[in-house]
């Protein structure tokens, strides 16, 4: 007979890992990461693959906890690439300043 996994087990969120965000239980894979490469086009399969230390089973609870959390997920996502896009232009004005 198969073991029922809780798949409440299989997220963790911890306020002193990951800066509180939400990560595969015994990973230091964020499920912000596993979005971004679903919202890239990637199903759980290519995922799987290209992260190849996770489980589909990972995957597939990170993907349902990304759903089920998608708005608060997507605005993680766009405040870091606000934030990256910020410091490369004030990289990118310092180095021009400099020359």
């Amino acid at each position: 007979m198969a073991t029922l996994n809780d798949i409440s087990t299989l997220i963790t969120t911890d306020p002193n890992l990951h800066s509180g965000r939400p990560i595969i239980t015994g990973t230091g894979t964020s499920v912000r990461r596993i979005a971004g490469l679903y919202n890239q086009g990637n199903n759980a399969e290519e995922i799987a693959r290209r992260l190849n230390h996770l489980t589909i089973t990972q995957i597939y609870a990170a993907l349902t906890y990304y759903h089920a959390n998608r708005d608060e997920i997507d605005e993680d996502i766009a405040a870091e690439k606000t934030a990256y896009e910020q410091l490369a232009k004030q990289h990118h004005q310092q180095a021009s300043f400099g020359k």
